[in-house]
Parts: structure tokens; C-alpha cells; sequence
């Protein structure tokens, strides 16, 4: 598992080349910025920032990417252009990914980095810090998204401790320069671009387990600590940390994202995970949100507005979180239908008899073919469901029975089970291997997921109409579910050198998602927003939630320096 997430991270870096944009012959300029362009580095080059073009925000003229025309830009002297005023962001060609914006390519405000700065990150992180080009890059791009920028981080620090992020995020709102967040990189809607360069905080140095406290079952951790990693720490003293997403990702990008997983079904999701949380704030404050009690009613709920909010109000530097025991027994089984409509309905109806699985697994037989071509496996390539019966050694087999009655009265077959260990090792591992064994049919493509998510009376009819919609499209779509509550994924191939086939592809992600909304359903279930889902939010919320969450960013980040660009899309105004 650990060693496809490594061979996924080459394999993307590996092959991904964004070719030059071209500009326009004359120089154009706004409010004393540039936007500039990157290229993939060649082998062995030794960059030093005074002669590197992305070190600054434009420290030269540089020609503006992608220009429209010149009089589609507004020239009025500002000296703090404003990202709340729709019409001048309509007007500049920079794109954050809002409202209707098919743009796959994030555009941003590129100024010079004051060289103040750097000296005062080099006095705070010592040798933590980098200017080097291949590894701002590595850091500019996400692995496992499509999503890119015409920009890249300037500098890349590397804190050591609470301290040092709160004096590195001090001397960037002194400054006036954006901060990026970083941790594991495996997310997926571009959160760890820097469309506007400036200073990404890479957070993966801190990942000391600080406080473990067996008899309330609770752990106190840094945020760079991956869950994988957190769960062999806690494995021999019979607790683990229940959530359980895509390999690499580390508990600080968890809580940014409320993300979730396969076990979500039976333990929640990261917002019922987490009891407290350290933040530093925009201006360099230390807030810790709430107290280690298992509940509280004391004030805002602070923990709760940070899950989520994806870097764009302050960096996580400590996070105490709720533990369970290690399941005493558990029981791994599959089964097979005609239809995704028939493995559908015995989801819900699963979820409808009371049965407290642990997990509820949807492939359609597309991804089973994708499975048997990455594996060499031969499994029946129809719809499939994988589930998880855990308790008592009598309490698991009695709920397989009950769930085998329940698939026999919904069309399926071939139900097995699996007690032994190794064997329920070899099944999840179908599961857990899903996406990367897409790649296997088609080695070259990227990958579009989509992430809604509905009320679980509607996922057979969401899911239904979406098959239709996938099947007849020329793109290879695989469908992965986490059926138990109503949230599926579709994995669309598509081959990012061919601009109708991405287009295509974000083509079926919008019917999806406009299915799921018109069910009242989200956009997104656990991947978040980042750049990717922005253009969503206003039909799914409606814009006074949206006013309302830019009123929040703008008292705790004035100055706009935290992960901009993110979450809250750009036509947002008052």
C-alpha cells in the first residue's frame, strides 16, 4: 500500500511537464504585478535566487500568462488591489477557480519577495529553509491532482516547532506575503497550490507524539504525523485513530480537509474526531480551541470552524484527537450484482436494518477490471460491495448472515467471507489499491475524482443516473463508494495533452455533482474545496453562507496571506 503511494508520487512527478504559455509581445503590468510562468527544471541545475525568475514576485517585468486583451484589464491605481471586488478580478486574467470557471490552470498576483523576509526566515529556521528550484516545484505541484499554477512557492521552510510558525507567519503578515500550508501532499483539489508564490510551511518536521493518555483514549499529536504512522504507535496498546484516507496523509492536511474514509460509516468523520486543536493565526497568535474534555459547551466552537477550513484561517500545529479500541473480532466479505442499482439499494438497506458495519464498499466493473488487470486477478467484473463486520467473535458472524439474507433478496451472488487475517488483508487490499490500479488501463492519463455525496435514500438513484452518463462517454470512468454513507467517487481517465478530452471529463464531474445538489447532496464529501470545488459552493450554500465566510476570513486574516486563493471563491463581495 505504502509502496504504491511512493511509486504514484514518481510516477507523477515523473511525467508531468507543463509546456511554456505564450505571451503576449508586449509587457503588460497591474497595480505593479506580474504573473509569470514555470517550466519543468532541467537535471542538475543549480539555481540561486538572484538570477531565478520565480525566486521573486516578478522581479523582473515579466509578460503576463495567458493574456486576454488589453482592454479587458482595469488600470486603476491601487496600491491593495482588492480579491472582494468581482468586477476588477473579472477583469484581470487571473483565475482562483470561481463561479463557473472551467480552468484547470490556477493564475495568480506574483510580487517580489523582500528580501527582508528571507533573511528573517533564514534567521528563524536556520538551515530549514530552501530557495532551491526542483524542491519549490516538488511543493508547487500536487502529486495526486490534475490541478497546476502558473506559480510556485518562492521559498520553502521546514519548522521545527510551535514557536517557529508562529514567527515565520508573523514576519509574512508583516510583509504582506502568502502562506501555504503543507503536509502529506496526497490531496486532490490543488489546497497546496501557491497560484500567488510566496512562503509554503512545510509541516512534515513536526510529527512528535506530545501527550498519550491510554485510560481516556486520547493522543495529542503534531500535525505532521501520518495516520499510518500514528496507528503503529498506538497498535500495542490496543487503541487506534479510526479514520483512515488515501496513504501519505498526515493529521494536520486531515483536519484542513475534514476529510473521512472507508471506517466514516461507523466512527465519523475528522470534525467527531478531534477534541482540540493549536492554531497560529494570521498575525502570529497561538490559539488553542477548546479544553481535552469529551464534550464541552463553552464559547464558540473554534475546533469545528478550523476543521475545514483548509489553511485559509490559520496553520494547525497541534491536534489532540479521540481514539478506539482495536476491534476484538472482524469479518471481511464480498459479494456481486447485475446492476450498481441492485449493490445500491443493499447498501441502504443495510444501513436501514441497523447493522453498525464498519465499512460499506462500492466498485463498479469497470474499477473490478482495473483491479484484475493491476493484480492479475481474475474476479467476476460486475458490480461488487465489500463490507466489515466488527464486535465480538459471535456478533461479526451473526451480522454476515444477516447482510448475506439482505443481498440475496437484492439479486446478488457469490457472497464469501473471510475470517483468517491474511485473507482479510488480501480482500480489503482490492479495495484500498482502487485508484491506483486505474491507472494500470491507462498508464499516461490523469485522473478527475469526483467526491459527492448525497442522503443515503438517494445514492442507488445518484449513482444509477451517473452510470448512464459515464458508460456513454468515451473516457474510461470507474466508480469507488463509500456506500454506507452516500458518498461515491468516480475516477474519469482523461489524457491531459487532449483539451476536449479534459474537458470531457470535467464535463461528467459537473453532471455529477449538479445530480447531487439537486438532491441536496454536496459537492464534496471528504477530498474539500481547494481550487477545484470553489465554482460549486454558491449553488450548494447560496451566497449569503458564502458572504458570511469571507467576513470570517477577513477578521482573522486581513491581510489575506493565508492559503488565498482557496476555499471561498473570488466573486464572493459585500
Amino acid at each position: 500500500m505504502v509502496s504504491s503511494f511512493w511509486f504514484s508520487r514518481l510516477r507523477s512527478s515523473s511525467k508531468f511537464m507543463l509546456n511554456s504559455f505564450k505571451s503576449s509581445p508586449r509587457t503588460s503590468y497591474f497595480h505593479g504585478f506580474s504573473t509569470t510562468h514555470f517550466n519543468k527544471p532541467t537535471k542538475g541545475s543549480n539555481f540561486q535566487h538572484k538570477n531565478d525568475p520565480f525566486f521573486s514576485w516578478s522581479s523582473s517585468l515579466l509578460p503576463l500568462a495567458l493574456a486576454v486583451s488589453a482592454g479587458s484589464f482595469s488600470l486603476i491605481p491601487n496600491s491593495s488591489p482588492s480579491l472582494c471586488d468581482s468586477s476588477s478580478i473579472e477583469a484581470r486574467d487571473f483565475s482562483l477557480g470561481g463561479k463557473g470557471s472551467t480552468e484547470y490552470i490556477v493564475k495568480g498576483l506574483h510580487k517580489k519577495v523582500p528580501e527582508e523576509l528571507i533573511d528573517e526566515l533564514k534567521a528563524i529556521c536556520q538551515d530549514n529553509i530552501t530557495l532551491d528550484y526542483d524542491e519549490r516545484y516538488i511543493h508547487g505541484k500536487p502529486e495526486n491532482s490534475f490541478h497546476k499554477a502558473t506559480n510556485i512557492p518562492d521559498v520553502v521552510v521546514f519548522p521545527r516547532s510551535e514557536e517557529e510558525v508562529s514567527e515565520i507567519v508573523k514576519s509574512c503578515d508583516k510583509h504582506k506575503v502568502p502562506i501555504v500550508p503543507y503536509g502529506g501532499a496526497t490531496s486532490i483539489e490543488g489546497h497546496t497550490l501557491s497560484p500567488n508564490g510566496g512562503v509554503c510551511i512545510d509541516m512534515t518536521s513536526m510529527k512528535r507524539v506530545k501527550a498519550f493518555h491510554v485510560e481516556d483514549m486520547d493522543v495529542t499529536v503534531e500535525p505532521g504525523i501520518g495516520w499510518m504512522e500514528l496507528n503503529e504507535y498506538l497498535e500495542p496498546y490496543g487503541l487506534f485513530f479510526p479514520l483512515d484516507p488515501g496513504p501519505g496523509a498526515t493529521i494536520g492536511g486531515m483536519c484542513a480537509t475534514r476529510c473521512s474514509g472507508s471506517l466514516a460509516v461507523r466512527y465519523g468523520t475528522m470534525r467527531d474526531n478531534v477534541i482540540n486543536l493549536k492554531v497560529v493565526l494570521a498575525n502570529g497568535d497561538i490559539v488553542k480551541t477548546a479544553s481535552r474534555a469529551r464534550k464541552s459547551s463553552a464559547g464558540y466552537d473554534l475546533t469545528r470552524l478550523l476543521i475545514g477550513s483548509e489553511g485559509t484561517l490559520g496553520v494547525i500545529t497541534e491536534v489532540t484527537l479521540r481514539l478506539q479500541k482495536i476491534p476484538q473480532y472482524s469479518v471481511v466479505a464480498m459479494c456481486n450484482f447485475p446492476s450498481i442499482k441492485d449493490a445500491a439499494d443493499v447498501a441502504i438497506a443495510t444501513m436501514l436494518s441497523g447493522i453498525q458495519v464498519s465499512r460499506v464498499e462500492l466498485m463498479d466493473e469497470v474499477q473490478v477490471r482495473a483491479i484484475n488487470i493491476a493484480n492479475g486477478k481474475n474476479l467476476p467484473e460486475t458490480p461488487t460491495l465489500l463490507f466489515e463486520f466488527i464486535g465480538t467473535e459471535a456478533y461479526s458472524r451473526e451480522q454476515t448472515k444477516i447482510v448475506q439474507k439482505i443481498v440475496s433478496e437484492h439479486n446478488g451472488s457469490d457472497f464469501v467471507y473471510a475470517e483468517d487475517p491474511e485473507a482479510k488483508k488480501e480482500l480489503w487490499k482490492i479495495r484500498k489499491e482502487a485508484l491506483w490500479a486505474c491507472f494500470a488501463m491507462e498508464p499516461n492519463f490523469e485522473a478527475m475524482i469526483s467526491d459527492v455525496c448525497v442522503p443515503i435514500s438517494h445514492l442507488a438513484e445518484l449513482i444509477s443516473k451517473s452510470k448512464q452518463e459515464l458508460d456513454a462517454s468515451p473516457l474510461v470512468c470507474t466508480v469507488i463508494a463509500h456506500a454506507g454513507d452516500g458518498n461515491f467517487h468516480t475516477v474519469i481517465l482523461f489524457d491531459p495533452s487532449q483539451e476536449e478530452q479534459r474537458r470531457e471529463a470535467e464535463r461528467l464531474n459537473q453532471f455529477m455533482v449538479y445530480t447531487a445538489l439537486a438532491m441536496e447532496g454536496t459537492c464534496t464529501g471528504e477530498h474539500g474545496v481547494g481550487t477545484g470545488k470553489m465554482k460549486y459552493l454558491e449553488k450548494e450554500l447560496g451566497i449569503e453562507a458564502l458572504k458570511t465566510m469571507k467576513r470570517i476570513k477577513e477578521a482573522l486574516d486581513p491581510n489575506n496571506i493565508m492559503n488565498p486563493g482557496k476555499l471561498i471563491p473570488p466573486h464572493v463581495c459585500f
